[in-house]
């Protein structure tokens, strides 16, 4: 039976209290509104067809990103890019109920996602903005975030999983800048120039272990083994540990780096990378260069020489689908042309 109270605001709330059903209220404009949203409820429960959405609407987002922090995602990633990414997304939806989440109110955030500055620029005027991928990453995050609020949490969400029901960024085109045997000449000795004594080994070791930036700062003297050539990296984006083979000139570069008080291989923070990096490039009069492409460079290079396979690269780069690798394939085609004669 619903029971229908007008607050001091003036809107209406409707109560109803069935028998063998948990107890639903929700408040209204008018009561009219009000009279329709509860005999709605009467009927589905009389019919048998009433799925409660009571828990999605008295849940703030913020409260089932914390019980997705802990009683999930703390059991299923191993990286951390998604508490960064789930940040975002409780400043934008952390007041908003879970049931509130409808598409047209994702799709708002999407669209003034892509418009937000880069914030690892100074000048947010000048600054490009975030791109289309890790807009796209933040409402995968979203969406399962939403996928375990139903099928972990038991949570019935109203329109279902709202994410499902937009159009999401495309991603960005992959990046191919190389550098010349010259610019990298130039940049290796900017490098050795620059105050900061652990960007040229930083630099040396992300060309020679395609490493991703992340992953060579987190790096740990406790796992690397210099004999057996291998750096063990327990975390990474893809949030699987992984073995990375270390090159000849890897190993140089790791027994020239001394071991300062502390276990950190690279005694540096990533914005203080990224800035002595950018002085550099500058420096040597490289435009259009990101740190990122060091790491493109890399699998570059170990694809042009034409004796690793796909497999082998996979195993070097750390990536998980050998989707991601097919624009190497075309390096090892031209070389393995030339051989043919």
């Amino acid at each position: 039976m619903a029971v229908f109270e007008q607050r001091e605001s003036g809107w209406w709330q409707a109560k109803i209290r069935r028998k063998g059903f948990p107890s639903q209220s929700k408040t209204f404009r008018t009561k009219l509104e009000a009279q329709v949203w509860a005999r709605g409820i009467d009927s589905g429960i009389d019919k048998g067809t009433h799925v409660s959405t009571a828990a999605a609407e008295k849940t703030l987002f913020k409260d089932l990103a914390a019980r997705f922090s802990t009683e999930f995602a703390a059991f299923h990633y191993r990286g951390m890019g998604w508490k960064h990414k789930l940040a975002h997304l409780v400043k934008h939806f952390g007041t908003h109920s879970v049931a509130s989440l409808t598409a047209d109110k994702i799709a708002l955030y999407r669209d003034q996602r892509l418009t937000d500055p880069d914030p690892r620029f100074s000048d947010a005027d000048k600054a490009p903005r975030i791109s289309g991928a890790t807009v796209k990453t933040e409402l995968d995050l979203l969406s399962k975030v939403l996928d375990v609020a139903s099928k972990e949490f038991r949570m019935t969400l109203p329109t279902g999983n709202a994410v499902a029901l937009i159009r999401k960024p495309a991603n960005n085109p992959s990046r191919e800048r190389r550098l010349t045997a010259e610019e990298f000449d130039k940049l290796v000795a900017a490098c050795d120039r620059s105050s900061n004594r652990w960007l040229k080994p930083a630099l040396l070791l992300s060309v020679e272990t395609a490493m991703r930036q992340g992953e060579l700062l987190a790096l740990n003297w406790d796992n690397v083994n210099l004999e057996k050539r291998i750096a063990f990296l327990k975390v990474t984006k893809n949030g699987d540990a992984r073995a990375v083979p270390l090159s000849g000139r890897a190993i140089e570069v790791l027994q020239s780096i001394p071991r300062a008080s502390g276990n950190r291989v690279l005694l540096v923070e990533k914005q203080g990378l990224h800035s002595v990096f950018k002085t550099a490039c500058k420096r040597a009069k490289i435009e259009d260069f990101t740190w990122h492409d060091l790491r493109h460079e890399s699998i570059s290079r170990y694809a042009e020489r034409g004796d690793f396979s796909i497999l082998e690269l996979a195993s070097i780069s750390g990536h998980k689908t050998l989707q991601m690798l097919k624009k190497y394939t075309h390096l090892q085609a031209e070389k393995l042309a030339a051989k043919m004669g």
